[in-house]
């Protein structure tokens, strides 16, 4: 289907479609993915990407419960009508801007969460094995029926999803986090999935309403480059923990993604591996172990896990 160039100049004059139009050159994407790498709500990408489909930019194609769209594949062809428009806009789309970089690192992150998903991705190794059943999920609540009933804070908890899998196989969680708004979505959410033991608190990681030696594990989820003092965070978490207690952190190595400060709110652009074991080492923990959690070519982000013990018999009280 052709459009005239006075139609699609109009079609293509809101930055949303151009940014759709972008990304769905380089990979397909359903609502929900493109939902999140846009940031936009899903009633917003579903109209723009019906008006991308009815001028004939965009193809879509149904599987299962998904419907997959991409750029249609007799759009901006040499000797379409509209060469020379679409030569520039693959220039436009290939010039890096800041917030195409965002969206860059929002589609990584999508391809990244595919590949860890063994239900739609089944290339495990040279043999593309597929073993029906196989779920990280599964096997990480499969690890929590290993361990003790345990207390465990999750500080910045953010939506609630990382808690209420801790809730599955923890004795208690107390979730802290500083938004209110999300505590009210985190709580809905472990209504939806009727999990009660989970205390949901209002709080500042530098301040955290938790008592002294409380907890048995204090974790610390993607909620470290948040906080405006690391040190006092991690001097927090110490605070909390029980003589003999864990510590466990998993946050980002440092990188040069710069537009994650405006547009996520990040105060710092993750740490380097030696940084975070001296943040640790400075807060009181021993036995502290730095690792790589989660790497993929490609990415700008790597994901660190840290670990570190409260000593077996000191207390620390705030002063």
């Amino acid at each position: 289907m052709s459009i005239a160039a006075p139609a699609l100049l109009r079609l293509l004059g809101d930055e949303a479609r151009l940014r759709l139009l972008r990304l769905l050159a380089r990979e397909a994407l359903n609502v929900s993915e493109l939902t999140g790498i846009l940031g936009l709500a899903q009633s917003g990408v579903s109209r723009h990407l019906g008006l991308l489909r009815d001028a004939g930019l965009i193809a879509e194609q149904k599987t299962g419960t998904f419907t997959w769209y991409r750029l249609a594949k007799d759009v901006g062809g040499a000797d379409g009508p509209n060469a020379q428009l679409w030569t520039w806009l693959k220039a436009e789309f290939a010039r890096q801007t800041t917030e195409s970089r965002a969206d860059d690192a929002r589609l990584e992150e999508v391809r990244r969460l595919r590949k860890e998903s063994f239900a739609q991705h089944g290339a495990v190794d040279e043999r593309r094995q597929l073993v029906p059943g196989r779920s990280w999920a599964a096997w990480s609540r499969a690890l929590g029926m290993l361990l003790p009933g345990l207390e465990v804070a999750d500080l910045g908890c953010g939506e609630g999803y990382l808690t209420i899998e801790t809730a599955r196989w923890a004795k208690r969680v107390i979730a802290v986090d500083r938004s209110k708004d999300v505590l009210e979505r985190a709580k809905a959410l472990a209504r939806r999935r009727k999990v009660s033991n989970i205390a949901w608190k209002h709080g500042a990681l530098d301040r955290l309403p938790i008592k002294n030696a409380s907890v048995d594990v204090a974790v610390l989820s993607q909620a470290l480059h948040h906080a405006p003092k690391p040190d006092v965070a991690l001097a927090e978490a110490r605070r909390i923990l029980r003589p003999g207690g864990t510590l466990l952190v998993l946050d980002l190595r440092q990188h040069s993604e710069h537009w994650v400060k405006g547009t996520l709110g990040d105060q710092w652009l993750g740490f380097k591996d030696e940084q975070l074991k001296s943040l640790i080492a400075a807060a009181g923990f021993t036995e502290i172990a730095v690792r790589v959690g989660a790497r993929r070519a490609g990415d700008p982000f790597t994901v660190l896990i840290a670990s570190g013990k409260a000593p077996a018999k000191e207390r620390v009280h705030r002063s």
